[in-house]
């Protein structure tokens, strides 16, 4: 009696264990050239800071101090605008009414160092719900 060839060869079925690497390199490269067409046209938080002055002044200080709406974050993440204490919530609602009584106003912070992160996020986030496209971040040397 004669041996039958391997049938499995004879049928292709050799090749079912291989993957077929094809469709999943061309999703792969989509994605690729989607995310690079993409990331150019998101609009990320973009801090710019201004070039310092080479001699610090008191009329510079000055200056900076006497904006209409400041707000101090202190170090231990309360809030003053105006020199008055206040809440998130109360700072969300001078913001607004800032916003309508001065439309082309920015916001100035000075925001302690030893204040958490957190408490800078917020005040941004409140800002920019109130409708300012900038605020100031004024850094105190020290």
């Amino acid at each position: 009696m004669r041996r039958k060839k391997n049938s499995f060869l004879e049928n292709g079925i050799e090749n079912e264990g291989m993957v077929n690497l094809t469709p999943l390199i061309d999703v792969v490269f989509v994605v690729l050239i989607m995310f690079i067409i993409v990331a150019p046209m998101l609009e990320l938080d973009r801090i710019s800071l201004a070039t310092a002055a080479p001699h610090l002044t008191k009329e510079i200080a000055v200056i900076q101090e006497t904006n209409a709406f400041t707000i101090h974050v202190q170090a231990d993440n309360s809030l003053f605008v105006n020199k008055t204490q206040v809440t998130l919530p109360q700072l969300q609602m001078l913001l607004k009414e800032m916003k309508r009584l001065r439309p082309n106003q920015i916001p100035q912070i000075f925001h302690d160092k030893k204040a958490y992160f957190e408490t800078y996020q917020s005040i941004k986030n409140a800002v920019e719900v109130a409708g300012f496209i900038e605020m100031d971040i004024i850094l105190q040397p020290g």
